[in-house]
């Protein structure tokens, strides 16, 4: 044991902090007996060269254990060891020969090594264990950045997977960049050219690759093991603190781009699992006060989130990490906002039952330091917990999920689906009620990661996720998706059409719909999965951006690429409070029509409706026609305000490039009617004749 030197240090704050004498590690355990800091020279040092216990005495302040290391400092590798009962009938799994990763680890290495199987099965797992990094925040140059603060009414979001965005031979990136932080900043001018306003990266805190079936990866990322510390594969910088100066890197030259940078977090739970899975920090530190156990059996995990374990979040401990954690991605990594994956667990009290004011909620929508933050949640969770349109809060923007199901059964011309199109069109007021309410915090989107791509929404019927090991059991079965009459790719020239019109139209209602628009990785050029709607643990060119398809479909690029800077150029997509249903002056309202004006048909029958948006303060008429109908209809038009003419902006019936077009060469329409062609979305502006 190395104890000589080391001082008493301090309980505050968590974590490792570089200070002016040494470093200042401090750790939670309030049931630990005996606790053991581990200094390794190397990340992949199979031993310490260093053991420093934690003297009660002196080096623990009731539940914080804490010392001053001196002589020490950034790039320290570190881990600890923790004792006391194994007691899973009690709800404690302390085991000193695991090796335990720091709840607040800024940086983790040993990935070379490290062996989840090694963290299950019973015996020392040092050699095979992950290690954390002292690392110094302050010592990066943000060079003035500061955050963009873009309303929601003006944000376009696109989701995407940050190894998967450039990890394809054919990203065009340099080999040892391709899937990488530094990648994504290599294609910034892409996203600027598409005109999205905010990208929304699934999961980058450190995650457990190793979490799936034998043979897989865990390719998304939802399985978090240290909140804190950026994703180290995606980094093509592999020095200790490398990382978070290419993550820093990335952010900042986004900003500069006048893009936001929103992660997709999960507090929900963790890469531990349940009772089977390993012990890896959490479990081996205080499982009783980390995780949500089965109250008459506490050795087996309450399952929440669908993934073995639930995590306490409305515990006072659990919920200062959280806090701490959102608090550091904003002041020291510099994000604008976060997307909480399965938000409805955070909702959850200490024994799983759901509470109107939960804790943890209140203080992330209450943080001082969050506040100019966006926050967005997932608000549902795996145990059938669905609060969309009631969840917490007043600053919560929310996953519109009837929003991708309504939009889709209307595309695929279901029953019974224009009424609900309605409110869909509008903000969804049947679901957000509240009358001050933002239409932009509904969060409108078709396709996500979870599920079909857009591409496979109109190419299959059903799932095929054979790939997954798990028989196709795995993934949504109501995908509401249509194959447009072959199941899969096909050389038939009208179903290939009919496909790229149904994406268009996907598009078109997304960007014209009240609220904010998001858009998944790869949509706007077509990528498939090839019918795998739950493609999790699938790292390979199956769900990697194929850059080859900006080239083989560039029609649907072009095409989504007009939609956004159209949609963007208009103050009635931008609005801050939900329209009106009659004319007010010069305030903006929305007017329901059929295929005759004023004559609205919401029968389980119809298929089509007619929607005028309206903003005479800003000059802006727009008359959307919305044909889900297998055969072409005609639609009586309104008149256009005096001295002003209607022009096609969009017809998706029509070939390219006469599907779109912008405002200079947008053509007139001067008959009373319009042709609208089967299943096809039409959108008109009023002009200067």
């Amino acid at each position: 044991m190395g104890n000589s030197g080391v001082l008493p240090g301090r309980s505050f704050p968590l974590g490792a902090t570089v200070t002016e004498r040494g470093v200042n590690f401090c750790l939670f355990s309030q049931s630990a007996t005996a606790l053991e800091l581990l200094l390794f020279d190397g990340p992949n040092d199979p031993k310490p060269t260093r053991v420093v216990r934690f003297e009660p005495a002196c080096h623990r302040t009731f539940y914080y254990w804490h010392m001053l290391v001196p002589e020490v400092g950034a790039g320290q590798v570190y881990a600890y060891r923790a004792y006391g009962p194994f007691a899973p009938a009690r709800g404690q799994r302390f085991d000193g020969e695991k090796v335990l990763l720091d709840p607040y680890a800024r940086a983790v290495v040993g990935w070379r090594n490290y062996s989840r199987e090694a963290a299950i099965r019973p015996g020392d797992n040092c050699a095979q264990a992950l290690r954390a990094v002292v690392t110094d925040p302050g010592a990066y140059d943000w060079e003035g950045d500061t955050p963009l603060n873009t309303p929601y009414a003006r944000t376009v979001i696109y989701e995407l997977h940050v190894g998967g965005f450039t990890r394809h031979p054919n990203s065009g990136v340099p080999a040892s960049k391709r899937g990488t932080y530094a990648g994504l900043t290599e294609k910034i001018p892409y996203l600027q050219s598409l005109g999205v306003t905010a990208v929304e990266l699934m999961p980058i805190h450190q995650f457990d690759e190793q979490d799936a079936r034998p043979g897989l990866t865990n390719y998304w990322g939802y399985s978090s093991l240290a909140f804190f510390a950026p994703h180290r594969p995606y980094s093509s910088r592999q020095d200790p603190t490398g990382p978070l100066d290419e993550f820093r890197d990335l952010v900042k030259a986004l900003h500069r781009a006048g893009i936001e940078v929103i992660l997709d977090v999960v507090f929900n739970h963790t890469a531990e699992g349940n009772h089977t899975g390993p012990t890896l920090s959490f479990k081996g530190l205080e499982n009783q006060v980390y995780y949500m156990l089965e109250a008459e059996n506490p050795a087996l995990y309450r399952n929440y989130s669908g993934c073995g374990n639930t995590v306490k979040a409305n515990h006072p401990i659990v919920g200062r990490l959280i806090l701490d954690c959102l608090r550091y991605w904003v002041a020291e990594m510099h994000v604008d906002g976060f997307r909480f994956d399965l938000a409805s667990v955070l909702s959850r009290n200490l024994y799983g039952v759901p509470v109107d004011k939960p804790a943890i909620l209140w203080s992330i929508e209450s943080d001082p330091i969050l506040a100019g933050t966006k926050i967005i949640a997932e608000a549902w969770d795996a145990a059938g917990l669905y609060q969309v349109g009631s969840f917490f809060g007043e600053r919560f923007a929310e996953w519109n999920g009837p929003y991708r199901d309504d939009v889709r059964r209307f595309i695929k011309s279901d029953s019974h689906t224009v009424a609900k199109l309605v409110s869909r069109l509008l903000a969804s007021p049947d679901i957000y009620y509240l009358p001050d309410r933002e239409p932009n915090h509904s969060i409108n989107f078709v396709t996500c990661h979870d599920g079909f791509t857009l591409n496979d929404l109109v190419s299959y019927n059903q799932k095929h996720n054979a790939a997954n090991g798990e028989d196709s059991r795995d993934g949504a079965d109501d995908n509401f998706s249509w194959n447009c009459g072959v199941e899969g790719p096909t050389d038939d020239r009208e179903i290939e059409a009919l496909r790229l019109r149904q994406i268009k139209n996907c598009l078109t209602v997304l960007f014209v719909s009240q609220g904010t628009p998001m858009i998944a990785m790869g949509d706007e050029v077509r990528r498939t999965q090839r019918g795998n709607n739950n493609a999790y643990c699938q790292d390979s060119e199956l769900s990697w951006f194929d850059w080859s398809l900006l080239e083989k479909n560039a029609d649907p690029l072009r095409f989504a690429r007009a939609l956004i800077h159209f949609s963007q150029s208009l103050k009635l997509t931008q609005l801050e409070h939900i329209l009106a249903f009659a004319p007010d002056g010069e305030r903006p309202y929305a007017v329901l029509h059929g295929v005759r004006v004023h004559q609205p048909d919401l029968s389980g029958d119809s298929h089509a409706l007619a929607l005028g948006l309206h903003y005479p303060g800003a000059g802006e008429h727009l008359h959307v026609l919305l044909n889900a109908y297998w055969e072409a209809l005609d639609f009586e038009l309104p008149p256009p305000p005096p001295g002003l003419v209607w022009h096609r902006i969009v017809d998706t019936a029509r070939p390219a490039p006469e599907d779109i077009a912008g405002r200079p060469d947008a053509p007139p329409v001067l008959a009373g009617a319009y042709r609208a062609g089967a299943r096809s979305t039409v959108v008109l502006l009023a002009l200067s004749a």
